[in-house]
């Protein structure tokens, strides 16, 4: 067995990976024709409204609204289901804090379900078990590109009255059981920021197939202006923030969404192709995708097992960065409830799967630029740190 690089050995990669330009004449293109215009306003320009039509074919939705980020999406989707004071929205623990800034802003509590210990999204039991007469949704992660377990979610929103809110942040183009996530709730929520499958720099989109949705969603986002209606703003009835999408946004989301297909199809194969290749290493647990379905790998995300593996998740991860694999443990700090914003609301051990994941995960993103060499490279470093402390444990 090769002396391990963080040893004195050699390290297994020693070449760059691989990058490409995210932008070209596509979006400058479409940014031309945004500033021809002489308008760079949503309501009056063709470029969010082209990049709202184009995302919706592609997800087969009758609606889509635009937004000014991911978090705007989800508080706008909160906002337009009338959730409010006193209402408890169930989600997830392991996430950004953009999933749960929209239900603290509507007055909201953020209830967390517990995760499943191998997908790292919602245990629908965990959901279940924590509905109260005071729930009034779900919202969903479908963390790093993996979909959750839409089937026996929506059995437990339909037999309770619960809305449902997709969090899609990190998942473009995923397919549970051959439909995409984001198709299932009464709203899908889409982030465009710069670290996303695609990117406008800020951005997002809601999708719906309710009219009424739609045009509550149109106005949350946009001061309670009804567009639609005349553009009228007297007598509001509620307070709504201004989450408006320029057209320079909205022009390079329409250049983006060409891509998307190529770039998820390529995160699809290399992050199969390591969960292939490294499965079965004692201690080490690639993350699972239901059957059927399908993960667009925004990170890679795999779990240790100490006691198999003869190694925690930290030196597992300090292991593969001296590999010049650019790994790390965890994915946040901890689970959001812990935050120090939640401080006294929520208890240590409240979610504790997903503590546990925190605590045994090693992270690592995922480029549609990777050649096969780089993926090859991750799957013999990976084994290569595996046997190493495999054969000592």
């Amino acid at each position: 067995m090769s002396t391990l690089a963080l040893h004195g050995g050699p390290p297994v990669k020693t070449t760059p990976f691989a990058t490409g330009r995210r932008f070209g004449d596509e979006e400058l293109q479409q940014l031309r024709e945004a500033l021809e215009q002489n308008t760079l306003f949503y309501w009056y320009g063709k470029k969010v409204s082209g990049f709202c039509e184009k995302l919706a074919g592609i997800y087969g939705m009758p609606y889509c609204a635009a937004a000014s980020s991911g978090t705007a999406a989800i508080h706008t989707a909160v906002g337009a289901l009338g959730i409010g004071p006193g209402d408890e929205v169930i989600t997830t623990p392991i996430t950004d804090m953009g999933t749960v800034i929209g239900i603290l802003y509507e007055g909201a509590t953020p209830v967390f379900a517990d995760l499943d210990p191998h997908t790292y999204n919602p245990d629908p039991l965990s959901i279940e078990a924590n509905i109260t007469d005071k729930t009034k949704a779900i919202v969903v992660v479908h963390l790093a590109g993996n979909p959750a377990d839409m089937g026996a979610i929506l059995d437990i929103a339909q037999r309770h009255d619960l809305k449902v809110i997709e969090d899609c942040a990190q998942s473009w183009l995923s397919y549970y059981k051959g439909r995409l996530a984001g198709t299932f709730g009464d709203f899908g929520c889409f982030s465009t920021n710069e670290f996303k499958h695609i990117s406008t720099g800020d951005g997002g989109a809601v999708l719906t197939r309710d009219e009424l949705l739609y045009r509550k969603a149109l106005m949350f986002a946009d001061k309670n202006y009804d567009r639609i209606g005349g553009m009228t703003i007297r007598n509001c009835e509620t307070l709504a923030p201004n989450y408006r999408m320029t057209e320079l946004q909205g022009a390079v989301g329409i250049a983006q969404l060409d891509k998307l297909a190529a770039i998820c199809a390529r995160r699809n194969e290399l992050g199969d192709r390591i969960t292939r290749e490294i499965s079965g290493l004692p201690g080490v647990h690639p993350p699972k995708v239901l059957e059927g379905c399908k993960s667009s790998y925004w990170f890679y995300m795999m779990r240790i097992d100490e006691s198999q593996a003869g190694v925690d998740a930290q030196g597992f991860a300090d292991a593969l960065q001296a590999e010049g694999i650019p790994a790390g443990k965890g994915y946040i700090p901890t689970c959001v409830y812990e935050y120090p914003l939640f401080r006294g609301a929520y208890p240590k051990g409240l979610c504790p799967v997903a503590e546990e994941i925190l605590e045994t995960c090693v992270k690592f993103t995922i480029s549609q630029f990777w050649t096969d060499d780089d993926a090859s490279d991750i799957v013999a470093a990976i084994r290569k740190v595996a046997g190493w402390y495999g054969g000592k444990a």
